[in-house]
């Protein structure tokens, strides 16, 4: 018996690494087309359904997929609607792992199937020790991945029939006949390993050595469908309030759809006098093949239950705004405490989103960075600094983001990222460098404006009119920057070089003139040391903006 534990122990563990390993890898050398499919989508519900079931079958992850969506509806680029279909896909998609265990459990006497996958595991391995390129090395990753969920299969049944041995096992497994507990056991399974896929693999296993009925298999597979959506939870907790919503949805439309099959059963039975159950429905549909009729539970019990909630999409929604409503004004006003705006630990499991949510978070900072000059210059010019706790909220929040997000950084580098996002993702320590620095710089020109208030001293008209321009030059400049940043636009960075030498052009102007208008008796001198200050302020954000524009040059390498 001892044995037999700790080979299900070894074949869970196998397992888990390979739907880990497969997840990855196949993430990995799909994430640029998935995010480029998900980002041109349409709101049409059927095809975000399919979206959702093509991109869960390819990375065979349906959690992955809902912090996918998370991550487009937090940074504002995919509507609640379209989140919601993909999420219906998702879980018609997370289905296939079933399917593959189900057909590998096939073989009889013959050399099974699943050894025959299993072998996969040592070609994967192979190709991934040997290969000579970053695509080919995940490629093998994938095949060994593939491979060693039937090693980890293999392991699981074969401590499953030392189980099927055990009178006490057999005992203690059918007593368990409360359908509430088996949904409640599925979900504390799939809560503990993160992966419906793993839970329902177990059972179908379980059910293939007799150690429980296939109507047992079935709620625990059902719990599992709810214990799928912690991911997608955990995920949004750190989120903004529509990906809030998003986890929302998906764990009340699992809920929903695990109600309506609890209470079908519940009549069936009853009006069969216990004849007719959903394990008797299945066993007749696919005779002598058990794991075939869980997996096809499974299937089934997902598609239709998307197919009841798709035209409830509008409704659901509504449900699910009615329990997150909007933030009062008040209660918004109290989020100015420094945070991440879009990424947090959960992303981490999904690190092609991570690398853009990471974009999103450093074209955040550098909004908050060029607010912040702006606010300057305008305090500067008119002495009025009556926005201060706003300025100084967005100082705190750039300093909070400078030591944090290197932190992330370090995380997300210890992950599987393509060489293309590798690149992006050490590039981010220098910008976050460069956008905290023009935040210092206009807190030194705010710093100016303070001196001058309490000396009484003010620039004159043709210095502030001066300032305006270098203003809105590097303001220029920044969109300028953020559009190469964005759209990796090397015409708009190109522009934006040009602007650059305009600002050192103009800050060498403005520093001539300044020395003119005090020799002339126009300035004082105590405020020209002060423009000067802010000249030189001025010329160093503009580089630093430029440094952050510079990083798509190395995405070319």
């Amino acid at each position: 018996m001892i044995t037999a534990i700790l080979m299900l122990i070894a074949g869970i563990g196998v397992f888990l690494i390979a739907c880990i390993m497969l997840s990855n890898n196949l993430e990995s050398i799909c994430s640029s087309k998935l995010k480029s499919l998900f980002a041109k989508a349409s709101d049409k519900k059927l095809v975000g359904v399919g979206i959702g079931t093509v991109t869960t079958a390819a990375i065979q992850s349906s959690g992955a997929t809902s912090v996918l969506v998370i991550g487009f509806v937090n940074a504002g680029i995919m509507s609640l609607t379209l989140a919601t279909a993909i999420i219906y896909g998702a879980n018609i998609g997370t289905t296939v792992t079933a399917q593959i265990v189900s057909l590998g459990m096939f073989g009889g006497n013959t050399v099974s199937l699943t050894i025959i996958f299993s072998a996969l595991a040592g070609i994967g391995a192979f190709i991934y020790s040997y290969a000579k390129n970053d695509r080919t090395r995940k490629i093998g990753g994938i095949v060994a991945g593939f491979g060693m969920l039937f090693v980890g299969l293999d392991l699981m049944s074969n401590s499953m029939s030392e189980f099927a041995q055990s009178d006490v096992v057999i005992n203690f497994l059918s007593n368990i006949d409360n359908l509430i507990l088996l949904i409640i056991i599925g979900f504390l399974l799939t809560a503990l390993v993160q992966s419906s896929s793993v839970v329902t693999s177990i059972a179908i296993v379980m059910l293939v050595q007799g150690l429980i009925s296939l109507e047992q298999g079935i709620y625990i597979t059902m719990g599992s469908n709810i214990g799928s959506c912690v991911v997608a939870v955990l995920a949004a907790l750190s989120s903004g309030l529509n990906a809030k919503r998003v986890a929302a949805i998906h764990l009340s439309f699992n809920i929903f759809g695990v109600l309506i099959f609890v209470v079908v059963g519940f009549i069936i039975s009853m009006l069969t006098g216990g004849d007719c159950t959903f394990g008797t429905i299945f066993a007749s549909m696919f005779p002598n093949a058990p794991q075939t009729q869980l997996a096809m539970f499974h299937t089934i019990f997902n598609i239709i239950t998307v197919l009841i909630m798709l035209p409830l999409t509008s409704q659901l929604i509504k449900f699910v705004t009615k329990i997150l409503p909007d933030k009062k004004v008040e209660e918004v006003v109290d989020e100015r405490e420094p945070h991440m705006y879009f990424i947090n630990e959960y992303m981490l499991k999904t690190p092609a989103i991570a690398v853009m949510e990471v974009k999103n978070e450093m074209v955040n900072m550098s909004r908050l960075a060029i607010e912040n000059f702006s606010y300057a210059c305008d305090v500067i010019c008119t002495m009025n600094n009556n926005d201060y706790k706003e300025f100084r909220a967005k100082e705190k929040e750039l300093n909070y983001l400078k030591k944090n997000i290197p932190r992330y950084i370090v995380k997300l580098s210890n992950t599987e990222l393509n060489r293309k996002d590798s690149i992006y993702v050490s590039t981010v320590y220098r910008t976050v460098t460069d956008l905290e620095r023009i935040g210092d710089y206009s807190k030194n020109i705010v710093g100016y404006a303070e001196k001058m208030k309490v000396s009484s001293d003010e620039f004159s008209n043709y210095a502030k009119e001066e300032v305006r321009e270098i203003q809105r030059l590097i303001e220029s400049l920044y969109e300028h920057v953020r559009k190469a940043y964005v759209d990796q636009d090397y015409d708009a960075l190109e522009k934006a070089y040009d602007i650059e030498d305009m600002v050192d052009d103009a800050t060498e102007r403005m520093a001539n003139n300044h020395i003119s208008r005090i020799n002339e008796g126009i300035c004082s001198a105590s405020a020209g040391a002060e423009f000067l200050s802010l000249t030189s302020d001025a010329e160093r954000i503009a580089d630093h903006f430029i440094n952050m524009g510079k990083t798509i040059k190395e995405l070319r390498r």
